[in-house]
């Protein structure tokens, strides 16, 4: 396999990442309704303060995406919160663990954040590992956090602290 290239989102990416979403092993574990609009996700994708949108391509393809928000609210200017999607072509492959290592270190060297965030549904066990393993710790459960495919679903809370 071709090496992991971790760069900032840019336009001519928005289909692919649109694309990823949109295949029901992604988007089930993720609060996206299927068929997502191609105006939607422009409109997610453009620049918004606060916001850094990472892609993982392989061979000039690609295959993930990471969203990160750093908290605009004094309060919790030191927070961030993140999503990540992998095409589930290149699942178990180290798309994601290479997304979310680049997040650490912007995070921890370069955007003055000292606690990251994110929420996974239980069921997600090869995510929840992927995160521990990245040094995320549960923090909670939400009951009936969000409904899938006519049903609710429960889902963590983690985080990692810097140092």
């Amino acid at each position: 396999m071709s090496d992991i290239v971790i760069r900032h989102a840019e336009a001519k990416d928005y289909d692919t990442i649109r694309q990823i979403h949109a295949q029901p092993e992604v988007y089930r574990n993720t609060l996206q309704v299927p068929h997502p609009s191609s105006h939607m996700w422009h409109e997610r994708l453009t620049d918004r303060p606060g916001v850094k949108q990472l892609v993982a391509s392989i061979d000039d393809q690609v295959v993930g995406h990471l969203a990160i928000e750093v908290i605009q609210r004094p309060r919790r200017s030191h927070v961030a919160d993140f999503g990540i999607c992998v095409d589930s072509r290149w699942h178990n492959r180290g798309v994601a663990s290479e997304l979310i290592r680049t997040m650490i270190d912007m995070c921890d060297n370069w955007l003055r954040v000292d606690r990251i965030e994110l929420t996974v549904f239980v069921d997600n066990a090869p995510a929840v590992a992927v995160y521990q393993k990245l040094g995320f710790e549960i923090e909670g459960t939400g009951r009936k956090y969000a409904l899938r495919n006519g049903e609710y679903v429960d889902a963590y809370f983690m985080a990692r602290l810097k140092g």
